[in-house]
Protein backbone atom coordinates (compact mmCIF):
# COMPACT_ATOMS: atom_id res chain seq x y z
CA UNK A 1 0.00 0.00 0.00
CA UNK A 2 1.23 3.68 -0.88
CA UNK A 3 1.54 6.06 1.60
CA UNK A 4 -1.28 8.11 -0.54
CA UNK A 5 -3.61 5.01 -0.17
CA UNK A 6 -2.72 5.04 3.82
CA UNK A 7 -4.16 8.40 3.82
CA UNK A 8 -7.24 7.97 2.08
CA UNK A 9 -7.92 4.69 4.16
CA UNK A 10 -7.55 6.87 6.87
CA UNK A 11 -10.09 9.54 6.47
CA UNK A 12 -13.20 8.79 8.56
CA UNK A 13 -16.15 9.97 5.76
CA UNK A 14 -17.00 8.27 2.96
CA UNK A 15 -18.84 10.46 0.23
CA UNK A 16 -20.79 8.60 -2.67
CA UNK A 17 -23.16 9.51 -5.21
CA UNK A 18 -25.90 7.41 -6.80
CA UNK A 19 -25.23 8.57 -10.68
CA UNK A 20 -28.18 6.86 -11.76
CA UNK A 21 -30.65 8.56 -9.77
CA UNK A 22 -28.65 12.13 -9.76
CA UNK A 23 -29.88 14.00 -11.98
CA UNK A 24 -27.45 16.86 -12.39
CA UNK A 25 -28.89 19.54 -10.63
CA UNK A 26 -25.12 20.80 -9.44
CA UNK A 27 -26.68 21.89 -6.16
CA UNK A 28 -23.63 19.83 -4.46
CA UNK A 29 -20.97 21.90 -6.97
CA UNK A 30 -22.53 24.97 -5.84
CA UNK A 31 -22.54 24.33 -2.29
CA UNK A 32 -19.01 22.15 -1.85
CA UNK A 33 -16.92 22.87 -5.45
CA UNK A 34 -13.84 21.23 -3.94
CA UNK A 35 -15.95 17.65 -3.21
CA UNK A 36 -18.47 17.32 -5.97
CA UNK A 37 -17.84 17.93 -10.21
CA UNK A 38 -20.13 17.39 -12.73
CA UNK A 39 -18.99 14.92 -15.42
CA UNK A 40 -21.07 13.79 -18.28
CA UNK A 41 -24.33 15.53 -16.92
CA UNK A 42 -23.99 14.05 -13.83
CA UNK A 43 -22.05 14.34 -9.90
CA UNK A 44 -19.70 12.45 -8.98
CA UNK A 45 -17.55 12.73 -5.74
CA UNK A 46 -13.90 14.13 -6.32
CA UNK A 47 -12.18 11.43 -3.74
CA UNK A 48 -14.51 8.57 -1.86
CA UNK A 49 -13.09 9.16 1.59
CA UNK A 50 -12.76 12.31 3.06
CA UNK A 51 -12.18 14.35 6.27
CA UNK A 52 -15.04 15.64 7.65
CA UNK A 53 -16.63 19.02 6.57
CA UNK A 54 -20.06 20.60 6.76
CA UNK A 55 -20.18 21.43 3.12
CA UNK A 56 -20.46 17.92 2.23
CA UNK A 57 -23.25 17.51 4.88
CA UNK A 58 -25.16 20.39 3.21
CA UNK A 59 -24.52 19.12 0.10
CA UNK A 60 -25.92 15.38 1.29
CA UNK A 61 -29.01 17.50 2.55
CA UNK A 62 -29.81 19.46 -0.29
CA UNK A 63 -29.87 17.34 -3.04
CA UNK A 64 -33.35 17.36 -4.65
CA UNK A 65 -32.85 13.25 -5.34
CA UNK A 66 -30.91 12.36 -2.14
CA UNK A 67 -28.50 11.02 -4.47
CA UNK A 68 -25.65 11.77 -2.03
CA UNK A 69 -24.70 10.09 0.69
CA UNK A 70 -22.11 10.54 3.29
CA UNK A 71 -21.36 8.05 5.71
CA UNK A 72 -19.04 7.41 8.81
CA UNK A 73 -16.66 4.73 7.75
CA UNK A 74 -15.96 3.94 11.64
CA UNK A 75 -19.49 3.03 12.42
CA UNK A 76 -21.09 2.66 9.25
CA UNK A 77 -23.83 5.65 10.22
CA UNK A 78 -25.93 7.28 7.12
CA UNK A 79 -24.71 11.09 8.16
CA UNK A 80 -26.49 12.35 5.34
CA UNK A 81 -29.44 12.87 4.27
CA UNK A 82 -30.35 12.59 7.26
CA UNK A 83 -33.81 9.63 7.75
CA UNK A 84 -32.22 8.06 4.78
CA UNK A 85 -31.70 3.90 4.75
CA UNK A 86 -29.01 2.68 6.16
CA UNK A 87 -28.66 -0.12 3.08
CA UNK A 88 -29.09 2.62 0.44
Amino acid sequence: MTDAEAQENDRPWQVAVDRAVCIGSAMCVGIAPDRFRLAGRRSSAVAPRIEPEEAVLDAGENCPVEAIRVRDVRTGEVLAPRGSAPGR
